[in-house]
């Protein structure tokens, strides 16, 4: 259940509560949770430019896609970092680059039989 101004019902339990014990004060923003970045101003650039150039030039040549699995590994070799996929797919956000998924078919997809199947259907 949601009120008007589309708060869950346990937020306003909890913010009331913070209210109660602490007053006003209680309420301040704590700043954004989660763990910082890892990475420095500086290598955060860097990475921009290693997206930039494309998954290529780091060894990835098979296709042009950029994965988050791949930047995540990319950062690995580079910077030293451990990354997840997940924490991989919001830098590329926070850079302004999306993850791409790579297209896969299958190896004995016959493409007539599935257009002729299409028309039919």
């Amino acid at each position: 259940m949601q009120a008007a101004e589309r708060v869950s019902v346990k937020s306003a339990y909890q913010w009331h509560q913070l209210w109660r014990e602490d007053g006003v004060r209680g309420l301040a923003s704590r700043g954004p949770s989660g763990s910082r970045c890892r990475l420095s101003p500086g290598c955060l650039e860097k990475l921009a430019a290693y997206l930039e150039q494309g998954p290529a030039v780091h060894g990835w040549v098979e296709d042009q896609v950029s994965t988050a699995s791949r930047v995540a590994t990319l950062i690995g070799r580079k910077f030293h970092v451990s990354y997840s996929v997940s924490g991989a797919t919001r830098l590329m956000h926070r850079l302004g680059f999306s993850p791409q998924m790579p297209a896969r078919c299958v190896a004995e997809r016959d493409q007539q039989a599935v257009s002729a199947w299409r028309e039919a259907t």
